[in-house]
């Protein structure tokens, strides 16, 4: 763990300069508007450790995989969310002295992140190897209301000398990604211009054979010169390279004399603009912000991220120290990352698990989104923002049924991928792209989510019902009937434990399999005659009603297969489980995480659990078992689990809280909360981990709250912490809002809508009027 990261309720403060770390706090710091993001980098040059990223949503390219030998069905490529033009650069060069923070001793840094108005802030005094100190101060941030812009406002002062300053800024594009398969770039230069305090770089991505999309990208930048609060005339000098343009600007200083150079940027991609209009489209974006100014565009910043913190913050009431700002910070860092990669406008668009923090598991969407970023969405944002989270799904409906054909399954069977940016599968890892099936489910599972929290039935009509069936078709074919033991079984899979792969008959699997299918009966017989023959005959092939192969899905789902041991009265989370050694992870301290000191090979062989598996399913399903079969459960696997998965501590926050296991919750709630903050895993360096976020909000909602909807209406089992003395919450829930606050004996529930609102806390029912509020002591 690190813990140089300052605790605060609504900053991320990196307090003195940390250049061993700064990796970490450059994902840390990281800014987005859901259109576009970067990670924290300095805008001026830096020599020294740093992972430069600057990201475009949408925007990708298929890197050849690479692989010691190729299977029949493996993906071709594996998609990268593309590093793009840098646009955050102004270097600064003091009398033939380049500014340059890993060189010089640097005094009086902080790097802030402020979450309250999606703004990043740094002050620095450097000292040159001249003896020349200046002080820098830096504010940035993309825009959340002109949604393809940023802005920056860099100050410098000369605080012991008179002399020349020099500052270019600059659009570089000649730019790599850290994990290119071969090395290579990826980006061609398309065409490039300069004209006084402005520049422009157009980019398209590589051709490649796999005849996916291009995309042109066109970056633009425009500059102001202000001394001491007075705007000056200055002069520059274009600057042209291979992929790179700037605007090279000499000034004359004096100590103590503030130099301020505004930046406003724009990334403009043909993913929403005609090629044609791509360079006078972005033209006229940088004037209309540029005539507004950085102090209008800050303040439309803060006051709509202020909107947005007034729908879905958690607040946490405790004592003024810095264990309640810990649990507070985390929560917020969580809920803003989330905000920023995400907002739902876009149904071409989707959640990927780095988000603009990184360029680690290239494709930008896995079953992540489904099975933990959803009921985020439902709960906080608008309704059409989830449900263009399905709907992305089933845009590539078509895409899944030819990933499953490349697998040997026919007749309409769908097989969504692993990861993916258009529906094809793009993941390189045999024994996930082949194995880990369980994601059909994950998605299946999202529908039946979304209709329950949403009541929006005539979803299934439209969207719904032609996904659950090429998923059921898959399932009913992947399995196969087992003489041996008179049941369908599953072979060769990987449940959500990847620390076991090809194993037979993952009960978690099994038992997703055989709910998605019991789930798409349910609801074709749910829809109208009239509205069922019209949809199940838009199936390919159509799909008949009460036929023979309904009839097969429902002798899958009464015979299907399930590893139980009698004795400890568990499920098994797969053949075989019980002839590893069963250690806890108390026995193996020292080896901690195993994924960075074990070889896979004894990583496979022991019983050690990298995320729920078994306990994934007792979550999603957790009405169909009664509490001491979940309790046995947990137990038993819990002990066995490292944790080595970002998405694991929340699924244990919200079982602990269930089974009354408080101090397991908050500990797990902890880890998960501040898993990039405070480094739990050693990888924050290569990004965030942007889906498991949602996981922390849903650890004080499900978990903490106990939020479930029963009988069409919310109901709440919440227990407060000891660590805290209340926390508070807003849910959207069917067209109404309700504010919840769990303090000491007591929960009040406001209720925020027009409407009067019935549900229930610790299984009593209560109505709240509109506009009203009830206390439920107890």
């Amino acid at each position: 763990m690190k813990n140089y990261i300052k605790h605060d309720p609504w900053c991320i403060i990196e307090e003195g300069f940390y250049p061993e770390y700064n990796e970490i706090t450059e994902s840390l710091t990281s800014l987005g508007n859901g259109r576009m993001g970067q990670r924290g980098n300095f805008e001026e040059q830096f020599s020294g450790k740093t992972l430069l990223g600057n990201y475009v949503a949408g925007v990708f390219y298929p890197d050849k995989t690479r692989v010691g030998w190729w299977k029949n069905g493996y993906p071709r490529y594996f998609a990268k969310v593309l590093n793009a033009c840098n646009w955050i650069g102004i270097n600064v060069d003091i009398e033939g002295e380049t500014l340059d923070l890993a060189t010089c001793p640097v005094s009086d840094y902080s790097r802030v992140l402020n979450m309250k108005e999606g703004i990043l802030e740094r002050t620095f005094v450097a000292t040159l190897a001249s003896g020349k100190q200046i002080r820098v101060q830096a504010q940035r941030f993309c825009s959340i209301v002109d949604d393809e812009a940023g802005a920056i406002r860099y100050s410098v002062t000369p605080l012991n000398f008179d002399g020349t300053i020099t500052l270019t800024p600059s659009l570089d594009g000649d730019i790599s990604n850290k994990d290119s398969n071969y090395g290579e770039k990826f980006w061609d230069e398309i065409h490039k211009e300069t004209a006084f305090g402005e520049a422009y770089l157009e980019m398209r991505t590589k051709d490649t054979p796999f005849k996916t999309e291009l995309f042109n990208v066109c970056t633009g930048m425009k500059i102001d010169i202000v001394v001491n609060g007075q705007s000056v005339d200055f002069q520059n000098k274009p600057v042209k390279s291979e992929k790179y343009v700037a605007c090279e600007i000499e000034l004359k200083a004096k100590a103590n004399e503030e130099i301020t150079l505004y930046k406003y940027a724009v990334n403009l991609a043909s993913l929403n603009h005609a090629l044609e209009d791509l360079l006078p489209n972005a033209k006229a974006y940088i004037a209309r912000i540029s005539a507004k100014g950085f102090e209008q565009m800050k303040a439309e910043q803060a006051q709509a991220w202020a909107d947005r913190w007034a729908q879905n913050d958690i607040i946490i009431e405790g004592d003024s120290d810095s264990r309640t700002d810990a649990a507070q910070q985390g929560i917020r860092f969580n809920i803003f990352q989330l905000e920023q990669t995400y907002t739902g406008e876009d149904a071409r668009l989707n959640i990927g698990p780095k988000g603009f923090t990184g360029e680690k598991y290239g494709g930008s969407t896995y079953w992540d989104t489904e099975a933990y970023c959803l009921p985020f969405y439902l709960a906080t944002a608008d309704q059409k923002v989830a449900r263009n989270l399905l709907v992305y799904r089933h845009k590539h409906l078509q895409k899944a049924i030819e990933n499953a054909s490349m697998l040997g399954f026919n007749n309409g069977a769908a097989l969504y991928p692993m990861v993916t940016m258009t529906g094809e599968e793009c993941h390189n890892e045999w024994e996930i792209t082949f194995e880990e099936i369980h994601r059909n489910g994950a998605i299946a599972y999202a529908i039946h989510d979304y209709i329950r929290h949403t009541g929006d039935e005539g979803y299934l009509a439209e969207y719904g019902l032609d996904v659950l069936v090429g998923i059921a078709r898959f399932w009913a074919q992947r399995v196969n009937w087992s003489a041996d033991k008179k049941k369908y079984v599953m072979l060769g899979v990987t449940g959500p434990n990847e620390y076991e792969n090809n194993v037979n008959n993952n009960w978690y699997t099994n038992y997703l399999a055989a709910w998605c299918l019991r789930y798409t009966l349910s609801a074709i017989n749910s829809l109208q005659s009239d509205i069922k023959e019209q949809v199940l005959a838009k199936a390919t092939p159509p799909l008949g009603v009460g036929g023979p192969e309904m009839a097969k899905w429902q002798h899958i789902v009464d015979n299907m297969y399930y590893p139980y041991d009698a004795e400890r009265q568990v499920f098994l989370q797969q053949d075989g489980f019980l002839d590893k050694e069963l250690l806890t992870v108390d026995d193996i301290k020292e080896h901690r995480p195993i994924n960075q000191k074990w070889s896979w090979d004894r990583i496979l062989r022991s019983c050690f659990i990298k995320q729920a598996d078994v306990l994934q399913g007792l979550y999603f399903f957790e009405e169909e078992f009664d509490t001491e079969t979940i309790r046995r459960n947990f137990d038993f696997y819990e002990p066995m689990t490292v944790h080595e998965s970002s998405l694991s501590p929340c699924v244990h926050v919200i079982q602990a809280a269930k089974l009354g296991y408080n101090e397991k919750a908050y500990e797990m709630y902890l880890r998960t909360s501040r898993l990039d903050l405070d480094d739990y895993n050693n990888d924050t360096e290569d990004g965030l981990h942007i889906t498991s976020m949602a996981g922390t909000w849903m650890s004080v909602i499900k978990g903490f709250a106990g939020m479930r909807i029963k009988d069409g209406k919310l109901a709440f089992t919440p227990f407060l912490p000891e660590q805290w003395k209340g926390y508070s919450f807003r849910i959207g829930f069917r067209g109404q809002v309700v504010r919840v606050a769990v303090r000491p004996n007591e929960v009040e529930v406001e209720n925020l809508s027009t409407q009067p609102l019935s549900l229930a806390i610790n299984g009593t029912e209560i109505t709240v009027a509109a506009q009203a509020s009830e206390v439920v002591k107890g």
